[in-house]
């Protein structure tokens, strides 16, 4: 089986496309972290297209990345050979020329000339804006994109007519990647490679997921066994790398609320919101809070990465290089293999609430977690019909059993919301189980409405397109 060259994206080529076609000037933004495949996007968009212009900067002197622009769009308007070397005055001949200009890794253009961005917003605001021409910018620093040229400080703020922020592929898109197609294989490849297209295409179709994990993660020599530590120092210019590093440990094993991040990694508990604020904005760390509660209120915070990849690397990798060279082929089996149930828990849960609009079919304000002292519940659907939808996720060799919903049904009568005016409160509770449910809990199903099973073929089943 091979890996198909593009998959899905569709809704983020139909924004490129159907701005490609207007007979209006349009200025594009696509950014993400590195790895998301932001390059194969853009190129996928101007396939077939005669008058598009693609071209990735490199770190280099403007003038040798000026010349090496002009060396590339003037294969497709020579015109170009005769225009001044100059930005302003090359895009506005391409502005004449009624081009799709595709500038790739713009960060690199600004930090050689950061005068770029007030260029291009004169050049705009006194010719482009009143042609027919696309300009699209893309970078993989989420910093730089978003405070030279989407911030408020911005020459640029406010020109823009579309906006990108590409996310990674979702699991539908994702497991065409995977190397089994069985539901409880794919459940545990997203939860270590997840759906960031680089990781995706490491995969090795023809070996387990056990083999896959040992060959590019944990040997020594496997493409992805130093892949977050490089994007950490080197994409992201993060500095103080080992603070990073041992928050993203902590919250990688298990300690998610601050005070325990805080004691984990010896950081000061004031100090620690810089950090987590700055892993927030680079899409490493996800903040959680109970599913009910106002995100600008609520002290109630739970952090989790958002890379699966990294969430294992953390625990896994990170800190353990001697002892996967001793171990060799021995490593997964002796260090990943008997807390992988474990590891996996809090991935089934993710992979859950992200199945529930399919699963259980409504309207929500609402999808995530939620707790309240020693309640807490791993899926909380808030309906626009009133309904609140809750559920438990066991990822164990274990069944669940009419025990396991009577916690939820008790946990959920604990949960403070009012529901949408004209509505009126009701429940319906869902068990996520690995291993199956008991007969008891079986039955209690099959006699209720308001009661739903759902196993990991369900699961994955409900993200097929």
């Amino acid at each position: 089986m091979a890996h198909p060259r593009f998959v899905n994206r569709e809704e983020e080529l139909n924004i490129l496309n159907s701005r490609f076609e207007s007979d209006t000037a349009e200025l594009l933004i696509v950014y993400g972290r590195r790895r998301l495949g932001k390059s194969a996007l853009v190129r996928e968009a101007i396939q077939g297209r005669e008058n598009a212009i693609y071209w990735q900067a490199t770190e280099e002197t403007p003038d040798v990345q000026l010349a090496d622009f002009v060396d590339t769009a003037s294969k497709t308007f020579p015109v170009l050979d005769d225009i001044q070397r100059d930005w302003e005055a090359l895009l506005r001949a391409l502005g004449r020329e009624q081009a799709i200009v595709i500038l790739d890794e713009f960060p690199y253009l600004i930090e050689s000339d950061d005068s770029l961005p007030s260029k291009i917003q004169r050049v705009w605001d006194m010719h482009l804006q009143e042609m027919d021409i696309t300009l699209v910018l893309v970078g993989s620093s989420i910093s730089v994109m978003e405070d030279k040229v989407l911030g408020g400080g911005s020459p640029l703020y406010g020109r823009q007519t579309g906006t990108i922020d590409l996310p990674p592929l979702d699991l539908a898109d994702a497991q065409l990647f995977y190397p089994d197609d069985d539901p409880d294989s794919v459940i545990q490849t997203w939860g270590v490679f997840g759906g960031t297209p680089f990781y995706l295409q490491a995969l090795t179709p023809s070996a387990s997921l056990a083999e896959n994990i040992h060959s590019h993660i944990l040997a020594e020599h496997g493409v992805l066994h130093n892949e977050p530590e490089f994007l950490l120092r080197t994409e992201f210019g993060i500095r103080e790398p080992q603070t990073y590093y041992t928050i993203l440990r902590a919250i990688a094993t298990g300690k998610r609320a601050a005070n325990e991040i805080a004691g984990f990694a010896g950081v000061d508990s004031n100090s620690l919101g810089s950090y987590l604020s700055k892993l927030r904005r680079l899409r490493l760390v996800e903040r959680d809070i109970p599913v009910t509660a106002n995100p600008n209120a609520t002290r109630k915070s739970r952090y989790r990465l958002k890379e699966p990849l990294f969430r294992f690397w953390f625990r896994y990798v990170y800190g353990q290089q001697g002892k996967l060279a001793q171990l060799d082929d021995d490593a997964y089996e002796q260090l990943v293999e008997p807390t992988f149930t474990e590891y996996m828990g809090t991935m089934f849960e993710q992979v859950c609430q992200n199945a529930l609009p399919s699963l259980i079919p409504k309207t929500y304000q609402g999808i995530g977690y939620w707790w309240h002292q020693q309640h807490e519940l791993d899926v909380v659907g808030l309906a626009s019909d009133g309904t609140i939808v809750a559920g438990e996720c066991k990822y164990t060799t274990q069944k669940m059993t009419e025990g396991d919903l009577t916690d939820i049904e008790r946990s959920t009568t604990h949960v403070q919301w009012s529901p949408p005016a004209g509505t009126e409160r009701e429940h319906h509770y869902c068990c996520f189980c690995r291993s199956g449910f008991s007969d008891d809990l079986q039955q209690a199903a099959a006699d209720r409405d308001d009661v739903s099973l759902f196993t990991p073929e369900d699961v994955v089943a409900s993200f097929s397109r």
